[in-house]
C-alpha cells in the first residue's frame, strides 16, 4: 500500500492571505452600498421631481387671483338646478369614490358614450362613459351633468399619475399631461354622429372638497375636464373649463 503526504500551509500563511484579502472586500461592500444608495436615491428623485415641479412651476398658474371666483353656478340665470354643496373626494378607479350622495340632474338621453381627442397632449377618440364607474377602462362623465354639444356643462373625470408612469392608451393616465393645456387650446367632442370644438377658458386648482366643479350654467354649452394634482398625488384638483366654438 502507498501512501502520500501533502504538506500543509502553516497558519501563519492563511493568516496572512485572508489579511490580504479583507481589504478588498471592504472596498467592495464600500462599492456595493454606494450603488444601492444612488439607485435609492434615483427612485425617490424621480418620484419627488415632478411634485416639486409642479408646485413650485405650475402650480401658481392655476392659482385663484384674491377675490376671485370659479363657481359659475353663481351666474346662472336660466332657472335650472344646480348641483352645490360640499363632500369628501376620495380618487380610486372608481368615479363613485371620487364623489357620493350628490344629487343628479335628470338627462334624458340614450347616449351611452362619445368620444373626446385632445390633439395638444396627443390624446385621440378617447372614450367617455356616461354615468359608469371604472377609470381604468375609460374616461366618465358625471351622471346627470348636460351632454356635449347641449347647453350645460358635461363634467368629465381621468386618472393621471406620475409622467414616467404614463402610457400611451391607459385611462390609468390619460390626464397626467392636462396641466400643460393653456387658455385657447382646442379640443374636439365626437357624440352622435356631430364633432364640436371647444376652446378652453380657464385652468383652476380647487379643493378635493370643491363641488363647484359640478354646478351647471345654461347661458352657452360648457364642458369641464378634471383630474387629481401634484401628479401621482390625490391632494388637489385640476379644473379645466372649456366652451363651445365653431369648428373649423
Amino acid at each position: 500500500m502507498a501512501y502520500r503526504y501533502i504538506k500543509n500551509t502553516p497558519a501563519t500563511e492563511i493568516t496572512q492571505t485572508t489579511e490580504a484579502l479583507k481589504p478588498a472586500w471592504r472596498l467592495t461592500r464600500r462599492w456595493l452600498a454606494g450603488i444601492v444608495m444612488a439607485i435609492g436615491l434615483f427612485l425617490l428623485g424621480n418620484a419627488v421631481f415632478p411634485i416639486v415641479y409642479y408646485q413650485l412651476y405650475l402650480s401658481p398658474r392655476f392659482a385663484l387671483k384674491p377675490g376671485e371666483s370659479f363657481v359659475i353656478a353663481q351666474e346662472n340665470t336660466a332657472g335650472q338646478p344646480i348641483l352645490a354643496d360640499t363632500i369628501d373626494l376620495v380618487d380610486y378607479t372608481k368615479l363613485s369614490n371620487w364623489i357620493s350622495g350628490v344629487d343628479q340632474l335628470p338627462v334624458s338621453t340614450q347616449t351611452t358614450n362619445y368620444r373626446l381627442s385632445i390633439p395638444k397632449l396627443g390624446i385621440q377618440s378617447a372614450v367617455v362613459m356616461v354615468g359608469g364607474d371604472d377609470l381604468k377602462t375609460s374616461l366618465i362623465q358625471y351622471p346627470g351633468t348636460s351632454l356635449p354639444g347641449k347647453p350645460g356643462n358635461p363634467v368629465i373625470f381621468g386618472h393621471s399619475t406620475l409622467p414616467q408612469l404614463t402610457r400611451s392608451g391607459n385611462y390609468k393616465s390619460i390626464f397626467t399631461f392636462l396641466p400643460k393645456l393653456q387658455e385657447g387650446d382646442a379640443l374636439w367632442v365626437d357624440i352622435d354622429g356631430v364633432t364640436y370644438k371647444y376652446l378652453i377658458e380657464r385652468l383652476v386648482e380647487m379643493g378635493p372638497n370643491d363641488l363647484s366643479i359640478l354646478a351647471q350654467r345654461y347661458d352657452d354649452a360648457y364642458l369641464t375636464l378634471v383630474t387629481c394634482v401634484p401628479p401621482g398625488t390625490y391632494l388637489k384638483r385640476l379644473v379645466v373649463r372649456a366652451r363651445i366654438t365653431k369648428a373649423d
